[in-house]
């Protein structure tokens, strides 16, 4: 998993009602410490099984693979592309049976 931008920081384009239900609130990160401690805290919360891995300041993962708002891709043993699922923005629910239905097909 790779973390992005934040994409609804406190200081920044908020979702109040959304984010104050669930007890979120978010500044966006100014430095890649900050948001290394921000990917932390999410993927923690999460419960997130994966290795979670944040993107640069530079947002290069973000831009190099559409990922905001939510994206789903898996990349395969060759390191190529296996699975490019469509963007969010409710959750990862549009990519999630292309998603396992590659990974049953493709399990060792």
């Amino acid at each position: 998993m790779v973390y992005i931008k934040e994409a609804h920081p406190s200081d920044g384009w908020a979702m109040p009602d959304r984010n104050e239900r669930r007890g979120i609130s978010v500044r966006d990160p100014k430095s890649y410490d900050e948001r290394v401690k921000v990917a932390d805290r999410a993927c923690s919360a999460l419960k997130i099984k994966l290795p979670c891995l944040v993107d640069g300041m530079d947002n290069a993962v973000n831009k190099a693979y559409a990922a905001w708002p939510d994206r789903i891709y898996v990349v395969d043993i060759h390191g190529k592309i296996a699975v490019a699922g469509g963007q969010g923005p409710r959750g990862f629910v549009p990519a999630m049976g292309e998603t396992r239905e590659w990974l049953e097909q493709h399990a060792r």
